[in-house]
């Protein structure tokens, strides 16, 4: 189709998608003789994750950048967009039958319905989980730079520290998340991710406890050490990361 039907089949104007086009964002599938630029399925899918991104406040250039990766994941990435928009859908919701009572007379000083903090926290961790995934990021870098050089030794004592921490997780699943031993054993997994790897923040120790439990691969890797254990890590690290960001 042609740049004004895509435009409006996609909700944006000719503007910005002959802008896409001079920064190399997304070409059209070719241009015709008289100039016109054509648009076909694959080009339009292209445009459909641009705007999904968008939605996230991703600027171009790093939206480009991300794309462009060899080992980008285009179901994963609508997996991640999917949920976010979920959020979003609730907390509408949640606005729209806060309206309805108050049309009905309902005296109802709720102000909960308000309440953005857990979808600001899905958008930053996905975000943070994205550029994990695809971008180039300090922390990628990081630890491509100090893997770089290890043996089979090397590898073997690194693991075999992430799985002596993965076995006392499990040893711990029958106590509460926030208690003193658990969130010793957060202490420890964030530490060795710091030494083995990159610097784990506390905002990259946030997104890691969330994907234990929302990717279901990362989920099923750790409850191999006993099941509930991807959990217990999840909830005590969102423990662990709150009472941090109270400080």
């Amino acid at each position: 189709m042609k740049i004004n039907e895509a435009a409006r089949l996609a909700g944006v104007t000719v503007r910005t998608l002959r802008y896409y086009d001079q920064i190399g964002l997304l070409k059209p599938s070719r241009v015709t003789e008289a100039g016109y630029r054509v648009y076909d399925a694959k080009a339009l899918e292209t445009l459909q994750q641009i705007l999904f991104f968008r939605e996230l406040d991703f600027p171009l250039r790093e939206i480009q950048a991300l794309m462009e990766k060899p080992g980008y994941d285009r179901r994963r990435a609508l997996e991640g967009h999917r949920a976010l928009l979920l959020e979003k859908k609730k907390h509408i919701e949640g606005l729209i039958a806060l309206a309805d009572r108050s049309l009905n007379g309902e005296d109802d000083m709720s102000f909960q319905e308000f309440d953005k903090s857990r979808l600001e926290d899905m958008r930053t961790r996905y975000a943070a989980e994205v550029q994990e995934r695809w971008g180039d990021t300090a922390a990628y870098r990081q630890e491509q730079a100090r893997t770089a050089g290890w043996g089979e030794d090397k590898w073997r004592a690194v693991s075999g520290r992430g799985e002596a921490l993965m076995r006392a997780f499990a040893m711990r699943r029958g106590e509460a998340p926030q208690s003193a031993a658990v969130q010793a054993l957060v202490g420890q997994w964030q530490t060795y991710i710091t030494e083995s790897f990159y610097h784990c923040t506390y905002e990259i120790l946030s997104g890691l406890g969330a994907m234990y439990v929302e990717d279901q691969r990362f989920t099923d890797s750790i409850d191999q050490y006993g099941p509930g254990t991807a959990a217990l890590m999840a909830e005590a690290i969102g423990v662990h990361c709150r009472a941090q960001a109270e400080k």
